[in-house]
């Protein structure tokens, strides 16, 4: 299921005509648009927004580290994880190129879910040879900040995976058990709700087969595991040390969220803003 998960996503972005490279249109005023993904997804969720994109603007679309497509790494703090895909942006660019500029990339940062929050740190942080122009972070609150409304019973059982997947040794068996593919499946439906409009869109191009597949691989479980494993520590250690140094977002911001998702849930201005 794995291999027929690969293949799906690789065939929908070949429809799309969207490659395995980086295109050498990059600069100041043509930033690389880069796209993270979430939980339990890959870079397929991404085949909606690429054909609206205007022709030229570089893409960099990864799997996030252990996901779906792409090797596991040894530390999973957001940061870290960050850091290990815009290293793989710029050794793309410098092939291409042959290594002729000595100039930052500049780049743009868009993440939702699990990847709004690898962006969230990389904008704090920066990254070396890396010009981050502006950043997008969609449906979340800082994780310190999530954590704290999970203290609401509603919101810790609506969110139930966040601690149950950080503990990896149990959520790794579970899930192993029960069927990566069916973990996955169940999630994806629990989180559509009675919506069949959201369902419909969720499910389109076979995504869940596409998803579910890469959780039949025992790696992938296991490092999306540990992606909440950091996340409920030195994730939240980080954000802590950013606070108490007085390390806040340098560049302009666009923040999204749902309304009737964690809009809901707090003033999301002041928690952000504070």
């Amino acid at each position: 299921m794995w291999a027929a998960a690969a293949l799906l996503q690789d065939e929908k972005f070949k429809t799309l005509g969207f490659e395995k490279t980086i295109m050498g249109c990059v600069s100041d005023g043509n930033p690389v648009l880069v796209l993270f993904h979430g939980y339990p997804q890959s870079s397929y969720i991404r085949r909606h927004l690429i054909p609206l994109l205007p022709p030229n603007a570089p893409l960099f679309i990864p799997d996030l580290p252990g996901y779906s497509l792409s090797a596991p790494i040894s530390q999973n703090d957001k940061l870290a994880v960050g850091k290990t895909c815009l290293s793989a942006l710029k050794t793309q660019i410098q092939r291409s190129t042959s290594g002729s500029s000595s100039l930052p990339v500049p780049i743009i940062l868009i993440g939702h879910d699990r990847g709004a929050r690898i962006a969230h740190h990389l904008a704090v942080h920066g990254a070396s040879e890396i010009k981050i122009k502006a950043a997008c972070f969609i449906d979340i609150l800082p994780t310190t900040s999530q954590w704290r409304v999970y203290e609401n019973a509603k919101a810790a059982a609506g969110s139930f995976h966040w601690p149950f997947l950080a503990n990896v040794s149990l959520a790794t068996r579970m899930i192993r058990a029960f069927g990566g593919d069916n973990w996955g499946r169940e999630l994806l439906n629990r989180w559509a709700g009675s919506n069949l409009t959201r369902l419909e869109t969720l499910k389109a191009d076979r995504a869940f087969n596409v998803y579910a597949g890469f959780l039949t691989e025992d790696s992938v479980v296991e490092a999306t595991c540990r992606d909440y494993e950091a996340g409920a520590s030195r994730d939240v250690e980080m954000l802590e040390e950013d606070e108490q140094g007085g390390r806040k977002v340098e560049c302009p911001v666009l923040l999204l969220y749902g309304k009737d998702y964690i809009g809901g849930e707090c003033n999301i201005k002041a928690e952000w803003e504070g």
